[in-house]
């Protein structure tokens, strides 16, 4: 098989690619600031575990036999009368895979483990010989066509980016099962993206069309030369970079020139290819600045990064607006599940990458409002849109279209939405060349790694985020010195910490603490968040209007906690505005509500983000509240928030 491959190559040009790339390698390459560690055990409690558990037993497991077309689709693909499907259908079964492996990576749940392990068992068999697994039929494979897709056959498909898909979730399974079948499968998708298009004038990968999509192969493509040492995977991944700048005849761009548009300083918005689905192909950029040393890389995925949490992250922290970026955190357009687990997908490269605890702010803002608001309570449906203010609708409703024969549940967002409490595993705790970086919050424990190798469990006796306390315990294996770096959100503006009882000093919001001491079995860490209200204060379609937070939690009214409608709902007035924690009387009992008192004498409750709307009520997360002064936009302060308000009239 490989000497077919190597032969399908002209030997000058595959030999000259091969001396380059060695030419080009630094001596030393560069490795992000924070690492996952492959062995941390978490027993997460809260708000997040519930939903851990109600996700793994009512849609993880069943998603297999409920919807057996995930593989059906792949096992007929060249039977007739062919399946009529939607261009990205061979997406599913790799996004239901990725997401549920990084679920099990927080719960090691063993019934879920042999439901995978026998959903990758016969999704490698489906694979044809020269490596094909995608729902095509033959002739038709990585052509970005095929008859029985749209109503007049012959529409787009979006094949090269469910092959993406499917890598990435069998690597990660490999990561946690060492499952060499898994590993020999990817290699095979790998080898065929090679025979088809490396070294290729035409067709490339790019001629498939759909290149947002279809070029997502470049990362899983380094992800899978770091697994093997394979060149040519690398050698592809580098030419498809090379593709992201490529013209048709006319010099008309094809994809979204990731690259140059970056470092030309441009903002996402404004690039050709503005989709939520090029965050994928986006992803090849800092990989392949660890595997090159090319800082042209690093520069271009952080610009975007920030790009994105300038002008494009809700106040909710989803992200895109119609499917797309806008340029535009106040519109009204669908926040659509996949766009904003795509955005805390790139936020995972981007914390590990540069250390930035605020990029971990960013990630518990997603993950406490819109993850959670994206499900229902059960963990059996999620949406594909969860607006700022509206309804929430079961993605099953909403874009049912996508329903087929044999897949009744699957679409695009029902099978990527539990990655998003996945991605926790991602960024939970990390470590760094002296300790370890905890960036999660909550009731539960972790039990990491440290870089000499010791073993260490944090245990968080906490109510957060509906309390801002947390009870740290320090158990280390054995009594030894490293650093514990805690982050200290932005939004803290006055955190009080110590160890041991005896206050700490120096504490900085949006800077993670550094903690270098000899730990032993018993240090006790306590901290106490600032869980003042801070506002954003609304711009655009939002103007006269706020989001207010009380710490990483948006407040938000909901139509069945309050007396009066969303039309009638009046003023606040932040000056005197104060909180005060009630209990629900409904049956669906939010994680948190507070009441407070409108201008007029009203009382109004607000819950937080993630709750609201859950029962099909109508819900608003920007308010009308004068008084606030408005905070401009900084990378100190991506969220806009103040406490300060505006100088009351004489």
């Amino acid at each position: 098989m490989k000497q077919r491959m190597v032969k399908a190559i002209p030997l000058v040009c595959m030999l000259l690619l091969l001396f380059t790339l060695q030419a080009e390698e630094p001596v030393s390459l560069p490795s992000p600031l924070l690492i996952r560690e492959s062995a941390t055990q978490f027993q997460l409690q809260g708000v997040c575990g519930t939903y851990l558990t109600r996700i793994s037993e009512n849609w993880l497991k069943l998603v297999p036999d409920a919807n057996p077309a995930i593989l059906e689709m792949f096992r007929d693909r060249d039977r007739l009368p062919r399946r009529q499907m939607e261009p990205w259908a061979g997406e599913f079964a790799g996004k239901y895979l990725t997401g549920a492996v990084q679920v099990y990576r927080l719960t090691r749940d063993e019934e879920l483990r042999r439901i995978l392990t026998r959903f990758v068992a016969d999704l490698v068999k489906l694979q044809a010989d020269d490596g094909y697994l995608g729902p095509w039929p033959a002739n038709h494979r990585l052509t970005g066509q095929a008859p029985n897709v749209g109503a007049q056959g012959g529409g787009p498909t979006w094949d090269a980016w469910g092959h993406y898909h499917i890598m990435l979730g069998l690597l990660l399974w490999h990561q946690e099962m060492n499952d060499e079948a898994a590993v020999r499968c990817a290699q095979r998708i790998g080898d065929l993206l090679c025979t088809r298009f490396l070294g290729k004038k035409k067709p490339r990968l790019v001629d498939t069309g759909s290149t947002e999509m279809n070029l997502a192969p470049i990362d899983s493509l380094c992800l899978l030369f770091q697994a093997t040492r394979e060149p040519r995977y690398l050698l592809l991944a580098r030419q498809i970079a090379d593709e992201f700048a490529a013209t048709d005849a006319a010099g008309k761009l094809l994809a979204g020139n990731y690259l140059l548009t970056a470092l030309d300083g441009k903002e996402f918005f404004q690039s050709p290819k503005p989709r939520w689905e090029s965050l994928h192909p986006i992803l090849g950029l800092v990989r392949l600045y660890y595997l090159t040393g090319d800082a042209r890389y690093r520069q271009a995925f952080t610009h975007w990064w920030w790009s994105i949490v300038k002008l494009d992250r809700h106040n909710n922290g989803g992200f895109s607006s119609g499917e797309q970026a806008q340029g535009n955190p106040y519109h009204q357009g669908a926040i659509e599940t996949c766009c904003t687990i795509a955005w805390l997908a790139m936020s995972v490269e981007m914390l590990q990458l540069t250390g930035d605890s605020i990029v971990a702010d960013e990630m518990e803002l997603s993950t406490l409002n819109s993850v959670v608001g994206m499900h229902s309570p059960s963990g059996r449906w999620c949406t594909y849109n969860t607006p700022m203010d509206g309804v929430r609708k079961a993605s099953a409703h909403e874009i049912v279209f996508q329903a087929r024969e044999g897949s009744p549940e699957l679409n695009c967002c029902s099978v990527n939405s539990a990655r998003g409490f996945g991605m926790i595993s991602d960024w939970a705790v990390l470590q760094h060349r002296d300790g370890i970086a905890l960036n999660w919050y909550g009731p539960g424990s972790i039990t990491t790694k440290l870089p000499q190798g010791h073993r260490v469990k944090l245990s968080q006796e906490s109510e957060y985020p509906v309390k801002p306390t947390v009870r740290l315990k320090v158990e280390p294996d054995v009594a030894c010195d490293f650093t514990l770096q805690l982050r200290i959100p932005h939004w803290s503006a006055e955190t009080k910490l110590s160890v041991n009882g005896m206050a700490v000093n120096g504490v900085t919001a949006g800077k993670y603490l550094s903690l270098q001491r000899h730990w032993k079995s018993g240090d006790v860490v306590e901290v106490h968040f600032d869980f003042s209200p801070h506002y954003w204060v609304g711009e655009r379609e939002c103007k006269d209007r706020v989001s207010i937070y009380r710490g990483p939690l948006l407040l938000t009214y909901d139509r069945r906690f309050n007396t009066m409608d969303p039309a009638q709902l009046g003023t606040l007035n932040a000056r005197t505005l104060k909180f005060k924690e009630v209990a629900a009387t409904t049956t669906r009992t939010p994680l948190l509500l507070v009441e407070t008192t409108l201008a007029d004498g009203k009382p109004l409750r607000l819950c937080d983000f993630g709750s609201a709307g859950d029962a099909g009520s109508p819900y608003r997360s920007w308010l009308p509240v004068e008084g606030v002064k408005p905070a401009a936009y900084s990378t100190s302060n991506p969220l806009r928030s103040s406490r300060e308000f505006l100088a009351t009239p004489r």
